[in-house]
């Protein structure tokens, strides 16, 4: 599974992680405000889908992910744990891309408490849209949204984070090739 090659932001944000990891307690959930994070980039293999779940905590549609846990050997095992336990999906390890296929810095809502942002490192990851889901109780629903008709908070519904939208349209150019 191919990836892009990292621009200069994702560079600088590349370097920015790798300092926030020389802060003692930088993986705990009670160490410094801002958390490394995994994620899936979850794309159907036409790359003209994702799979987003409706965040119960923040109440906008994003990319299945979370905090490193101590039983993480990787992101990349990070990335798989918070998409099966969020989505149901019954994705494996060779599903995942090896190497991140993007990073994000961003701020957080009061309603996420001490944690006041994430340093995300998301997976491309490609799977059958037809695969059975399941809500977490971290969801209020889970599914699959066309990249071109993005949830957008038309009409109150929740939207998708602001920041997804080109982040998905680089992970799908990643797996065009």
């Amino acid at each position: 599974m191919a990836t892009a090659p990292l621009d200069a932001r994702q560079e600088e944000l590349r370097r920015r992680y790798l300092a926030h990891l020389e802060v003692p307690g930088a993986l705990a959930k009670a160490g410094p405000p801002d958390h490394l994070t995994a994620s899936a980039l979850v794309l159907d293999p036409s790359g003209s889908s994702t799979l987003l779940v409706l965040h119960r905590r923040g109440g906008f549609w994003v990319q299945p992910g979370g905090h490193l846990e101590a039983s993480d050997a990787s992101t990349r095992d990070a990335a798989l744990r918070e998409l099966v336990e969020e989505t149901g999906v019954p994705a494996t390890l060779g599903d995942v891309s090896e190497v991140p296929a993007d990073l994000d810095h961003h701020e957080l809502p009061p309603a996420f408490g001490r944690c006041r942002s994430h340093l995300d490192v998301a997976h491309l990851v490609v799977l059958d849209p037809t695969s059975a889901l399941a809500v977490s109780d971290e969801s209020d629903d889970v599914a699959w949204w066309p990249l071109d008709a993005l949830p957008d908070g038309a009409g109150g519904g929740p939207a998708v984070v602001p920041d997804l939208p080109a982040r998905l349209r680089r992970a799908a150019a990643a797996l065009a090739g």
